[in-house]
This record gives structure tokens, C-alpha cells and sequence, in this order.
């Protein structure tokens, strides 16, 4: 009899359906976004191929706080993930915006090219840090936008400059460049641009105006500055207690998510600059000096951060190699193309 019991409560146990999991992830993205249009079709599908086994809950806009928060909730389990920018989640993982070393790269071709090489090492270096990094997408160049015209250093040094909170290599750059900024978190910074308090910030374009700055700001330096990551990670521990079918599912969904955010980006970032230029946004070209001057303070700031111990040698050195390989590749079509 006993076994009887026994073997029908196992019976019971393997008929009855996996108990569900929510998974929480917060994210600065502004809903209607690119970002959250996309994250939230991976949602729709995760939980339909899942069959109702796995959902994610979103928390856009902020409203889990700033990215200190977010990491701190997800530490505490409140919330299991977040989508974040490579800076903010430094924190986490040092090495997280090592492409937004200022004028790392040169152009849109030669930043896939690196990615293909080292987006899988980031992933790693994530999941060393306690996280599952499962979509990863660039959302293009940032650019120095101001309410002044602002031309040049001198320009700049004159103004009041925002940094995000706890991005370090933007608090090296501007520093190299003689500027003493302000650190904000990023949803502050349109009431800061309102008030005054900010003058000057850094963004894609359509993230200017997916932030609304766009309204306060009158000038750009038409100068890319730095290339900006986005992230979705979650806890872990959280996703290794999925079954290995569910992981897998939530994986590919993500990822091709994240794929999808690249075009879309990029199309995003080209239209935006259309739309700022129309709206009567000046676009200011730097001179052939001022352009070398910038792309010295680039030059010195990763040699600061490289002495500090803020980003790898390791990832670094691959990140070179590849650009060395790209440079080389172009260099050498454009040598058939000539006469």
C-alpha cells in the first residue's frame, strides 16, 4: 500500500505542469520606444512558446528608479533583471562599457566587426559577474548636444556638463578635457536641461528625442563621441532555474530581439537627425584641429583608464586587434578600387 501511495504521488508530481516564473526587469527605456516595442514582443513570445511557463514583466521608463536601484533590487530579489546601458551596468561588470571609450572607433563597419568578435566575451565575463547577458545591441554613436553654441573646448569648458552617475570613463574624458561636470542620474536630466542646472549633455540622436531633450536643446557637435551599448541581463540564478528547454527559448527570443534593435537603431539614429535638423537643431562640424584635439582627450582617457584598472588589457587587446584587422581589410579594398 505504501508503495502504491508512493508511486501514484510521483505520478502526480511528473503529470503536473512546471510552476510559472515571472521575471522582472526594469529598464530607463521610455515605453514606445524601439527598446520596449521589441523587448515586449520577445515577452509575448517567450510566454507563448513557453506555454505560460516563463513571463516577463517590464518595469520601463524608470519607474523602478535609477540604474543604482535597479541593480540593488535585483541584488535583494525584487526585481530579476534589467536593461540597461553598458555604463550603468558597470557596476556590475567593469568591463560592460568598454565600447564607450571615447573615439574608440572609427565608424559603423568597423564597430560590427569588433562586436562579432566580442560581444561572446562580454556575455562571459557577465556570467562571471552573476548575470545571463541576453541581448546586446548598440544604439549608435553619442553626440555632444548643448543649449549654447558650443564649437570647441573653449565652448564646452563654459558650460554646464552632465555625466551619468557612476560612468566612469565619461568622468576620465571630460576631466582630460579640462571640464569639471555634473553627475545626474539620467532620468534627471531633462528637468536639469528645464531648469538650467545642465547646459550640455550626450546622446544618440534618437535617444534625444526618445528623452524628450530635443526640445531643450538648440546646438550638436557633429563630432561621434562615444558608441553606446545596451544590455538586457538577468540574475543568474534566476535563469539557471529554468528548465534547459525554457532557457534556450528565452535565449533565442532575446537575442533576435537585441539583432532586431540594431537596424532598428541605426535607422532610429539616421531619421532622428533628420527630424533635429528640421526642427532648426544646428549641427556644428569641429575644424580639423579641434577634431585632433578630441580624439586626443580619447587617447589620454584610455590611457588613464588602463592605468587604473578600470577596463581589461584582455578585452581591450582583443577589441584592438580586431580594429587592426578591419583597418587593414579596408585599407586594402580601397587600394583595388584605385586606378
Amino acid at each position: 500500500m505504501k508503495l502504491h501511495n508512493a508511486l501514484f504521488a510521483l505520478l502526480l508530481a511528473c503529470s503536473a505542469p512546471a510552476m510559472a516564473v515571472t521575471i522582472k526587469i526594469a529598464t530607463l527605456a521610455p515605453e514606445g520606444t524601439s527598446w520596449m516595442k521589441e523587448m515586449r514582443a520577445a515577452g509575448a513570445e517567450i510566454k507563448q512558446k513557453t506555454e505560460g511557463r516563463v513571463e516577463i514583466k517590464y518595469f520601463p521608463g524608470g519607474v523602478m528608479g535609477n540604474d543604482t536601484a535597479v541593480l540593488r533590487k535585483i541584488k535583494l530579489g525584487q526585481l530579476q533583471g534589467g536593461a540597461l546601458s553598458g555604463a550603468e551596468l558597470s557596476a556590475a561588470y567593469r568591463d560592460a562599457q568598454i565600447y564607450s571609450v571615447p573615439f574608440l572607433f572609427k565608424d559603423l563597419g568597423e564597430v560590427e566587426y569588433v562586436r562579432q568578435r566580442v560581444d561572446p566575451l562580454l556575455q562571459k565575463g557577465f556570467e562571471e559577474a552573476g548575470f545571463a547577458a541576453l541581448g546586446l545591441s548598440g544604439g549608435g554613436f553619442a553626440y555632444v548636444m548643448s543649449t549654447k553654441p558650443v564649437k570647441g573646448k573653449t565652448e564646452l569648458r563654459a558650460t554646464k556638463v552632465w555625466v551619468p552617475q557612476n560612468d566612469r570613463i565619461a568622468q576620465v574624458a571630460f576631466s582630460e578635457a579640462g571640464v569639471n561636470p555634473i553627475a545626474l542620474p539620467l532620468a534627471d536630466v531633462y528637468t536639469s536641461l528645464q531648469t538650467g542646472l545642465l547646459e550640455t549633455v550626450a546622446n544618440t540622436t534618437s535617444g534625444a528625442i526618445a528623452f524628450q531633450w530635443h526640445t531643450r536643446i538648440k546646438h550638436v557637435v557633429d563630432l561621434p563621441l562615444t558608441y553606446v551599448m545596451g544590455m538586457m541581463v538577468i540574475d543568474q540564478r534566476t535563469f539557471s532555474r529554468l528548465p534547459p528547454a525554457d532557457q534556450i527559448i528565452v535565449r533565442d527570443s532575446i537575442a533576435r530581439a537585441f539583432a532586431n534593435l540594431d537596424a532598428a537603431n541605426r535607422r532610429d539614429n539616421e531619421s532622428a537627425r533628420a527630424v533635429l535638423s528640421r526642427q532648426g537643431i544646428v549641427f556644428h562640424v569641429p575644424d580639423a584641429g579641434e577634431a585632433e584635439y578630441w580624439r586626443g582627450v580619447g587617447v589620454s582617457t584610455l590611457a588613464r583608464l588602463k592605468a587604473e584598472g578600470a577596463i581589461s588589457d584582455d578585452l581591450l587587446s582583443v577589441i584592438q586587434k580586431a580594429q587592426s584587422e578591419y583597418r587593414a581589410g579596408a585599407a586594402a579594398a580601397m587600394g583595388a578600387k584605385s586606378p
